[in-house]
């Protein structure tokens, strides 16, 4: 692998700070994340954030073809000059912003599976987009801030148990990877990244209730410190604290608990027993 810092140079280029460049520079942490994917010689890759190819390249020698989206269009040349000096010939690259993607659309009959260094400040937002497409997903193996993957892994009773964890929990199963140090990406960011290895479940009910599943969620948490009786009651739901109180007795679950201690299993209890209220 080229150190990015001389590609860059060479192409008279420097790493965009707004839009979250921070390559990565070590080969063996590229061939970890690729590892961890578990690619089957039959798999379709999606990666997301390509950069100048630390992971394309390495992907593309386990998968049947990758797909490697790249938002910023001066990096796309680069990134197709070190694909074809790599020599690989089953790379299509595609320049894109992640987050408008029709995924389904290039999933077609296949699932994907997701890669990607995520840009920090879109990270959320993508996760949320691969959730409501997790049909067309097999796997993701993402790279996030340390901060936002400790909650996308955190446990109810956890410190980190938040809206996030909850709604990752109730469509996967979700597990630590590896940690990367600052020094392994350049230019090195401000904080440490995690990877996170996601296995989507499938989807259970359809995307109208499910969307309605994550209002239920977002209400819980959003008065975090206050009991489910009174989180649940406003105008997220229109419901006032006695049907909050009586929704959550149907369903099993005590009305002075607060959001950080529901399971997944639980919310989902409350979704099945909305109507009644």
């Amino acid at each position: 692998m080229t150190h990015p810092a001389k590609i860059l140079k060479e192409n008279k280029r420097f790493a965009e700070k707004k839009l979250g460049q921070n390559f990565l520079v070590d080969p063996s942490s590229a061939r970890m994340i690729v590892q961890a994917a578990g690619i089957e010689p039959e798999d379709t890759i999606l990666e997301i954030g390509a950069g100048l190819g630390a992971l394309t390249i390495e992907a593309a020698r386990k998968a049947k073809n990758v797909i490697a989206v790249e938002k910023d269009s001066t990096l796309v040349p680069i990134l197709k000059k070190e694909i074809e000096a790599a020599g690989a010939d089953n790379i299509e690259v595609i320049r894109a912003d992640v987050l408008t993607l029709d995924i389904e659309k290039l999933a077609g009959s296949k699932e994907l599976v997701i890669m990607g260094n995520l840009p920090y400040n879109i990270s959320s937002q993508v996760l949320f987009m691969l959730v409501e497409n997790r049909r067309s997903v097999k796997r993701a193996v993402l790279m996030f801030q340390k901060e936002l993957a400790e909650r996308i892994t955190a446990q109810p009773g956890e410190a980190d148990y938040s809206r996030l964890s909850a709604v990752m929990n109730y469509c996967g199963e979700t597990e630590k990877t590896a940690d990367l140090k600052p020094d392994l990406f350049f230019p090195k960011p401000e904080v440490s990244s995690r990877v996170v290895r996601i296995s989507f479940f499938p989807q259970k009910v359809s995307r109208e209730k499910e969307a309605l599943l994550f209002r239920i969620i977002k209400a819980a948490f959003s008065k975090r410190r206050k009991t489910l009786r009174n989180s649940l009651a406003g105008p997220e739901l229109n419901i006032d604290k006695h049907q909050a109180e009586k929704w959550l007795t149907d369903s099993g679950i005590s009305p002075e608990r607060r959001a950080q201690t529901v399971t997944a299993r639980e919310f989902a209890a409350l979704l099945h027993n909305f109507s009644d209220i």
